[in-house]
């Protein structure tokens, strides 16, 4: 038995069949969710580690090259990470192929949107702009 038999139509046509594309999500999903652990500590307990926990001694911290590099870094990986994840709930849970879509849009939008927002505030704090 042909082993394309087994396949869609519509699989036949794209050239996906199952663990085409799957594989690769998983494994980027897994991978921020490694890469936040350690930059989830760093952030706590750089926080906890503040002598005063106000404006000043916050961006003076933020300022340093390691914490604004690492900052960016938790940033991007935050909101990847959240995408990658709010997309596979909303593809297993959503049948409306149209409302699938438009929720997928949104959300990657929605993180696009804060996790530039969270850039522009990192880069503002490190130049010393007006608040």
């Amino acid at each position: 038995m042909n082993s394309n038999s087994l396949r869609s139509p519509l699989g036949k046509v794209k050239g996906l069949g199952s663990a085409k594309s799957g594989t690769e999500h998983f494994m980027v999903q897994r991978l921020t969710a490694l890469a936040l652990i350690p930059l989830t500590v760093w952030f706590c307990f750089s926080l906890a580690a503040m002598p005063q926990m106000d404006f000043e001694t916050f961006t003076a911290w933020l300022r340093s090259p390691i914490s604004a590099s690492l900052m960016i870094l938790t940033i991007i990986m935050t909101f990847y990470h959240a995408y990658l994840g709010l997309q596979v709930v909303i593809e297993d849970y959503v049948s409306d192929h149209a409302v699938r879509l438009a929720a997928i849009i949104a959300i990657q939008f929605i993180c696009i949107l804060v996790s530039v927002i969270g850039l522009v505030s990192v880069v503002k704090i490190i130049v010393g702009g007006p608040a």
